[in-house]
C-alpha cells in the first residue's frame, strides 16, 4: 500500500474520535437530559463517519478500524506488513484525534478517563456491534456494493448507539482514543482492554456469519 493510504487511514481514524470525543464534551456542556446527549454524540458521530468514508474510500478503503483491516487481512485482501502499518496509523489517529478534542474543550491534552464500563452486558453489546458492523461491510462487499459503505455503515453505528447495551464503541482504535479523555464518551483503560478483546471477538463472528450466508 503507498504512503497515501496510511495518510488516509490517519486523518479519517483522527477526525472520527475527534467527533466522537467532542460531541461528547459539547454534549454534556448544553444538556443534562442522557437520552439528548446520546442523540447529539451519535448524529455527529455518524455524519462524520459518513463523511470521512465517502471522501476517503477511494485513497485507502476508509477502514479507520483495526478489527476491519485484521478481517482485511483474514481475507487476504491485505498482507501482514500492510496490516500492522494501517493498525499502527488509525491508532496514532485515535490519539490525535483524542488530544484534539481535549485541546478545543480547554481538557489536559491527553488525560486517562475514569469512566468504567464493565460488564458482560456491556460486553455482549460490543460484541454486537462489532460482529454487525464487519457482517454489514462484508455483505455490501460480497454483492459488489462497495460504493454504498459511506451509508451503510453509518446507517448500523448510529442504530447500534441506541440499540446495543453499550452504545457501539465497535473500534479498537477509537476505544483507545477514548481512554484518554476523562469527559463523556471516555472509558477507562481496563475496560477499554476487556471492550477490544470483545470487538475482535465480534469481528470474528461477524466474518464467520457472513461467510455462511455467502454460502462460502
Amino acid at each position: 500500500m503507498k504512503l497515501n493510504s496510511y495518510a488516509a487511514e490517519f486523518l479519517g481514524t483522527a477526525l472520527i474520535t475527534t467527533a466522537v470525543i467532542g460531541s461528547g464534551i459539547a454534549a454534556s456542556q448544553l444538556t443534562e437530559i442522557p437520552g439528548l446527549a446520546l442523540l447529539i454524540n451519535a448524529i455527529a458521530t455518524v455524519l462524520t463517519l459518513a463523511l470521512m468514508i465517502a471522501l476517503l474510500q477511494p485513497i485507502s478503503g476508509a477502514h479507520f478500524n483495526p478489527a476491519v483491516s485484521f478481517v482485511a487481512f483474514l481475507n487476504k485482501q491485505m498482507k501482514f506488513n500492510s496490516l500492522l502499518f494501517m493498525v499502527l496509523s488509525q491508532c496514532i489517529g485515535a490519539v490525535s484525534g483524542a488530544a484534539l478534542a481535549n485541546l478545543m474543550f480547554s481538557q489536559t491534552l491527553l488525560e486517562t478517563s475514569n469512566t468504567t464500563r464493565s460488564g458482560s452486558g456491556l460486553l455482549v453489546g460490543e460484541v454486537l456491534a462489532t460482529g454487525g458492523l464487519i457482517f454489514a461491510i462484508l455483505i455490501a462487499i460480497y454483492n459488489n456494493k462497495p460504493q454504498t459503505l459511506h451509508w451503510i455503515v453509518p446507517l448500523w453505528i448510529g442504530g447500534a448507539y441506541f440499540f446495543t447495551s453499550s452504545t457501539s464503541f465497535a473500534n479498537p482504535a477509537v476505544t483507545l482514543g477514548r481512554a484518554l479523555s476523562d469527559t463523556y464518551a471516555g472509558i477507562a483503560p481496563s475496560s477499554a482492554l476487556t471492550f477490544i478483546g470483545a470487538q475482535f471477538i465480534g469481528a470474528f463472528l461477524g466474518l464467520s456469519l457472513a461467510k455462511v450466508v455467502r454460502n462460502q
